[in-house]
């Protein structure tokens, strides 16, 4: 059956994009936060490794919204490894860096993925997508929340 919710196809294609690279850049960032979580080591240890944990969770339920959001535009969502990497702004790190490193690495990842869902935001502001507004808005609030926080440890 064909989708009738007031966005032309051209629209949701253009909506969908702009999701797919912040699902990729969620998903990139959790994975990121999840293996630092794993491999934190030294004084901050206990309170990053709790910390991280809360924040791998929040990213990993915020990537099945997104997800779903690209998929009541009626366009297939990204979700391997391969089309993560060409769509995201988050590099990948495949080393086991000092804490504050991790930290640094987690500050610059949520502003990116802040600046993505910005985009975001602008793309479906102006095609009149209330609910894809909403949820980048949702998303940038979180992400900058997160940066502020751990921006603060590093003072």
């Amino acid at each position: 059956m064909a989708i009738d919710i007031g966005i032309s196809k051209k629209d949701r294609e253009g909506i969908a994009k702009n999701l797919s690279r912040l699902l990729a850049d969620t998903y990139s960032l959790y994975l990121k936060t999840h293996s630092f979580h794993w491999n934190i080591e030294g004084p901050m240890f206990n309170t990053l490794h709790l910390m991280f944990e809360t924040q791998y969770n929040e990213l990993w339920t915020a990537a099945d919204v997104i997800a779903e959001r690209i998929r009541a535009l009626d366009v297939h969502a990204p979700g391997s490894y391969t089309q993560f990497g060409k769509l995201t702004a988050i590099p990948e790190e495949t080393g086991v860096p000092e804490w504050k490193t991790m930290v640094r690495q987690l500050v610059e990842g949520h502003e990116t993925a802040s600046r993505t869902a910005r985009e975001a935001f602008r793309v479906a502001d102006k095609a009149d997508d209330q609910p894809t507004a909403d949820l980048a808005t949702q998303r940038m609030q979180e992400h900058e929340k997160t940066a502020w926080m751990l921006r603060s440890l590093l003072k």
